[in-house]
């Protein structure tokens, strides 16, 4: 049997006190598999072949913790030490009813508790009683199947994946942020089973969502999702870009492949998960939007547009923040501009433009727009990627001359209404988008005085027609 070296002192203490009151006590779970990952986490799942709660308290007292909760519900305990979480819970073993992932609980023997986990990767356990201290309790091959980096349930998989249906998303999860693979029979039960996760609540499914496209290579678990059908209930508008159509010599690329290879681009360059959601849709309107013109080819005219109208419910559905959602629509709308500009000529003005619409998040959008060039011709790749140097060189000309990067208008609206002698309403709007597109056009510069004559010279004008606004 396997020792694991338990090197943190924590460990000792907590095997001391569990044998003071003669409690079986283990480590177990994610910081089991994470150590023989020879990873370092900070939250620890303890097991105690008792009252986890009970002996919580005592960890607390005899640390002279002062952060502690018990969570009844649950029968767990969380302890806060220095930088550490840990969580006690009580041996148990768990049924199931059809309609719910929420378990029916009794004690248990650690035997029936590890049998009960998702994972056999997460079903192990390392003594802390002195006899055995640092005992590896390994029933289901956990250890063997970390070294073949292998995703694989400790029971049958097809009722450990219906018992608790979230365990389908877990499973594409772990094999993403580890880059393991599931193992055949798992991965079979996550297709038959796939309809069981109706019962999960939107949010669980997010989360579990969100953490696949935080990893270092995202787009392993879209792929799994993708070919179990999973998509198809978590993100169908995604599972619809799947597909080549060709008429004749004409064909376009594979979108689904295209946006997954742009998510794996943006995933090397940044963490923020905004962004890599906007990688993850910013093609999404073009099964909507594809046409094909003859002698052309292929065309997704507006599919930038819908995109990010398509964007705003999709959001909506997976429970994502209005300021998530808004972020995403705006670099869906702008994702095409950057290319449009190198292609149709780079004049100020629409940099300008470009620099005005995409604020604070330009680097964001810039970074996006790269990770989109993904010609397998390297030459294309090359010169693709020259002149869009080129125009950030342009850009960052303009931005330092004219300062539209965190634009803000010169001349606001309270001043507006006040040389202008009107109340509130669209009028006041209406003379500051005057003032802001003369800024984009070069006709004024970026200053408050000379956005103030333009205003004083323009005014009298519109105010005449006040009466269509």
């Amino acid at each position: 049997m396997k020792t694991l070296e338990l090197s943190d002192p924590l460990f000792k203490r907590i095997g001391v006190l569990a044998d003071q009151h003669n409690l079986k006590t283990y480590v177990v779970g994610g910081y089991v598999r994470d150590l023989l990952l020879g990873k370092r986490v900070k939250d620890i799942d303890f097991l105690v072949e008792g009252e986890g709660p009970a002996f919580a308290k005592q960890v607390a007292q005899a640390l002279n913790s002062k952060k502690w909760t018990v969570y009844k519900q649950f029968g767990t305990a969380m302890v806060q030490v220095g930088d550490k979480t840990l969580e006690f819970v009580g041996a148990r073993a768990e049924s199931y009813r059809g309609d719910s992932r929420n378990p029916n609980v009794v004690q248990a023997s650690l035997d029936e508790d590890l049998a009960r986990r998702d994972f056999t990767i997460n079903a192990m356990a390392v003594s802390l009683n002195a006899g055995q201290y640092g005992k590896l309790f390994d029933h289901f091959n956990g250890l063997k199947d970390l070294q073949h980096r292998r995703i694989r349930t400790p029971l049958e998989p097809e009722q450990t994946l219906y018992d608790d249906p979230l365990r389908i998303l877990r499973a594409i999860r772990f094999a993403t942020q580890l880059e393991f693979h599931i193992e055949r029979n798992t991965l079979a039960a996550i297709k038959n089973e796939r309809q069981r996760l109706s019962i999960i609540t939107q949010e669980r499914i997010t989360e579990e969502l969100l953490k696949m496209i935080s990893a270092d290579t995202p787009s392993i678990g879209l792929e799994i999702m993708e070919k179990t059908g999973v998509l198809n209930l978590v993100i169908p508008e995604v599972a619809e870009l799947r597909g080549v159509d060709q008429v004749g010599r004409f064909q376009h690329k594979d979108v689904f492949k295209h946006t997954l290879q742009v998510l794996d681009n943006v995933a090397k360059k940044s963490s923020k998960i905004e962004l890599r959601l906007s990688a993850l849709f910013h093609d999404i309107a073009k099964p909507q939007t594809k046409e094909f013109k003859k002698g052309i080819g292929w065309t997704f005219h507006g599919h930038e547009e819908l995109g990010a109208k398509m964007v705003a419910r999709i959001g909506k559905k997976l429970r994502l923040s209005n300021e998530t959602i808004s972020f995403i629509q705006k670099i869906t709308r702008l994702h095409l501009r950057p290319i449009h500009l190198v292609e149709e000529g780079v004049t100020d003005s629409a940099i300008r433009r470009l620099l005005f619409q995409a604020g604070e998040d330009l680097d964001d959008l810039l970074i996006l727009c790269r990770a989109d060039i993904t010609s397998k011709n390297p030459k294309r790749v090359a010169k693709h990627l020259s002149n869009f140097d080129a125009l950030v060189e342009r850009m960052q000309q303009v931005e330092e001359k004219d300062r539209m990067r965190a634009f803000q208008p010169p001349v606001r609206g309270d001043e507006i209404m006040q040389v202008c002698h009107i109340d509130p309403g669209p009028l006041v709007g209406v003379l500051k988008k005057q003032i802001e597109e003369a800024i984009i056009n070069g006709e004024i510069p970026n200053e408050h005085d000379a956005a103030l004559e333009y205003l004083l010279n323009i005014k009298d004008d519109i105010l005449k027609d006040r009466k269509k606004f």
